[in-house]
């Protein structure tokens, strides 16, 4: 085997040594060794299952795990470079491999051999399995039949080219959605158009005129003052417009870009997405599934369609009035200000009156507050919280570690005596022309041992998208930055505190998905906390502390909205999951179609007819999230359900704090996939989760009686 880094399948990858010709040279030969191994181990366990005689775990079990596991260090790799380091390059040589790595994939799942050892183990084990083990076999038997293991002959065949379909399609989206956005800029040299933008995002507008080359004619350089300043469609330039630009034109001009990203020209998903639609529904009936919702539930905490309609359908009918007052609201600030958009209000002025209104209502400046919150000091304080509730000790490794850009972090996570537990790598900042936006977790190393015993810690990428640093003014936060960071740090304590000895079940491993944003909406609630805001809210110049009123303002704002920010949770996730229960193409509607009706009982102000939203869901289309946007929702309820047992012992009470902390680092991030959710829940809570806490949360509790 070739010792080339992107074949090693262990230890920390050497990101600089990996390129798009690796890509090409080597995934080849190293799919055909896995083959090779895979050929072996079917021989060996067909031999096996001719003598007759139980199968051991190691004999089945570990050498299928250690085969999958060296797929996935190397094409996560590749697939985590094409996300934050994407180039023409690498898109090509990703797209050029991705058929044969599904291949592979459909070959191993659909193995009768391995089929037949798995069932053979379940039935009559030469050992007796442990519960972990048990829950590890039944999801890997459920994984082999959505795998098309239970498949033959044509029908087989049509599985396999639809699967890898599926994934060069998922793949076309994705690299049409990131160029659309890249794609659209605005040159404006005129000051009076940016009337109302804050300084920073003028400066941000301003570094972006001058890295796309532009000058003013006496050849200066762009300047936040002067201009040119280059708007675009990334998070960091386009929300500040919207929110905070008086020039509704540009606004509006901004906006109906966003929202028809990708939709026409030769970046149009259109197609795609009724390709994916199709393709789903007809993989899901050669399963034996009645739609695709139906099949994507069947690995879930939740039963059925009907139970993640309910859910939503509760939800919408407490949000609903609330945000239809809450645009009212909005109307009216509007017309305090003598607006002319009160008689006509539109998507785009949503933001922008929100947070005039905001500023009315509790004196609070988003934008203002930004000062207070420094990239360095949020984490500073981010990690105290981490230590405080979970024991453990966050520092900083930067030079440890190989990195794929300059501005990535590595930190390591040692316990209370200095022995190491995991590590994680942080790439925090926006970077437009080759990462995808959004923000995510995603694993590194898992924590596994070696046959020796030897212990493998896990490691962590935590990616996210917010203002840059620019010359010597570091990342200065909006508080749903913050928010952001504390959550994708939640998904990766779960994955880092793992002590499940299996690696199949360790971290996120074997966690149906509608449970696994439990920890991260879980930290998103201390970022309220007084103890934990206001030791981190420090001025970065000054080194002031937050003043209290504007802590206090944080707090009273933490309903704003939230009829508006639920009602859009509930549209998302209720499209998603219909779009992949009850629409077909015998409909005689698009898709886009569908989704309109569905905003006739989920929006107050409709989608424009520009509005193509569809075009990029990334989280539905290319991401994993199809059929299963409303975990975000689901887990909601978990994770308030959690904070609030924090509430019942008194947020000031250190010790019951920490004690709880304990229990949750114990139960919810320990267990991992080792346990069902609701028996890892139950662990922590002493009961199930009840809906009380979320919607006292969310402000929504009147509306919801």
């Amino acid at each position: 085997m070739t010792n080339s880094e992107l074949l090693r399948g262990h230890g920390l990858p050497r990101f600089e040594a990996i390129d798009a010709s690796q890509v090409k040279a080597h995934i080849p030969s190293l799919i055909n060794d896995l083959g090779e191994q895979l050929s072996t181990l079917e021989s060996t366990l067909q031999q096996r299952l001719a003598d007759n005689t139980p199968l051991s775990w190691d004999e089945v079990m570990t050498p299928l795990h250690l085969l999958g596991e060296r797929l996935r260090w190397s094409w996560g790799v590749v697939s985590h470079l094409n996300g934050v380091c994407n180039s023409p390059e690498l898109r090509e040589a990703h797209a050029a491999q991705q058929p044969d790595v599904v291949r592979f994939g459909n070959r191993a799942g659909q193995s009768q051999v391995i089929h037949q050892a798995l069932e053979s183990l379940q039935q009559n084990p030469s050992h007796p399995l442990d519960s972990t083990q048990i829950r590890i076999l039944d999801a890997e038997l459920l994984s082999m039949r959505h795998r098309g293991v239970g498949l033959s002959g044509a029908v087989q065949e049509s599985f396999n080219e639809a699967s890898e379909k599926l994934a060069s399609l998922s793949t076309r989206f994705s690299n049409h959605v990131l160029d659309a956005t890249q794609g659209w800029t605005l040159l404006v040299d005129d000051a009076d158009q940016l009337k109302g933008m804050p300084e920073r995002a003028l400066q941000a507008l301003a570094a972006a005129a001058k890295e796309a080359g532009d000058q003013q004619q006496d050849g200066q350089d762009p300047s936040a003052e002067d201009g040119p300043w280059r708007l675009g469609l990334d998070m960091p330039r386009y929300l500040p417009v919207l929110t905070h630009a008086d020039n509704r034109s540009l606004r509006e001009t901004v906006y109906r870009a966003q929202v028809s990203r990708a939709s026409s020209g030769e970046l149009d998903n259109t197609p795609l997405i009724e390709e994916i639609l199709d393709l789903r529904t007809h993989q899901a009936a050669r399963l034996g599934y009645q739609n695709w919702a139906e099949r994507s539930l069947a690995s879930k905490m939740a039963d059925n369609v009907g139970a993640v309609e309910q859910l939503l359908e509760e939800l919408r009918v407490a949000a609903l009035p609330v945000a239809e007052q809450e645009i009212d609201e909005l109307k009216t600030c509007a017309r305090r200000h003598g607006a002319t958009e009160a008689d006509d209000f539109s998507p785009w002025d949503v933001s922008y009156w929100a947070e005039k209104l905001r500023q009315e209502r509790f004196n609070l400046n988003q934008e203002a507050l930004r000062p207070w919150f420094p990239l360095p000091q949020v984490l500073d304080g981010l990690f105290h919280l981490c230590e405080r509730l979970f024991s453990i000790k966050i520092e900083a490794a930067d030079g440890d570690a190989p990195i794929w850009h300059q501005d990535v972090r590595f930190f390591k996570v040692n316990d209370q005596d200095g022995h190491p537990l995991a590590a994680f790598y942080l790439d925090p900042f926006s970077r437009p022309a080759s990462k995808r936006g959004g923000a995510w977790m995603d694993e590194c190393l898992n924590r596994s041992r070696n046959s020796e015993g030897e212990l493998t810690h896990p490691v962590a990428y935590l990616i996210c998208n917010q203002t840059p640093p620019s010359g010597d003014i570091p990342s200065l936060m909006s508080f749903e930055e913050v928010e952001t960071l504390f959550h994708e740090f939640g998904h990766g304590l779960q994955h880092m505190l793992t002590t499940v000895e299996h690696p199949q079940a360790a971290g996120i491993n074997n966690v149906e998905w509608d449970a696994v944003e439990l920890p991260s909406q879980f930290m998103e609630n201390w970022c309220l906390d007084r103890h934990t805001l206001m030791g981190m809210a420090r001025h970065w110049q000054t080194g002031e502390p937050l003043p209290e009123e504007d802590y206090n303002k944080l707090r009273n704002s933490r309903t704003f909205m939230q009829g508006c920010g639920t009602l859009r949770q509930v549209h998302f996730a209720l499209t998603d999951l219909r779009l992949h229960s009850t629409w077909t193409p015998e409909l005689g509607q698009s898709p886009d179609a569908f989704r309109r009706k569905i905003a006739d009982s989920t929006t107050v102000l409709p989608p424009i007819p520009e509005d193509r939203f569809l075009c990029a869901f990334g989280h539905i289309f290319s991401g994993g999230y199809s059929a299963g946007y409303y975990s975000y929702k689901w887990a909601e309820v978990l994770s308030a359900d959690a904070f609030a047992a924090f509430e019942e012992v008194g947020l000031d009470q250190e010790e019951n704090v920490q004690a709880t902390g304990q229990r949750f680092r114990n139960t919810v991030l320990s267990l991992g996939g080792s346990q069902r959710p609701a028996d890892v829940y139950k662990s922590f809570r002493g009961r199930t989760a009840s809906t009380d806490a979320l919607i006292r949360h969310s402000g929504l509790a009147a509306a919801g009686r």
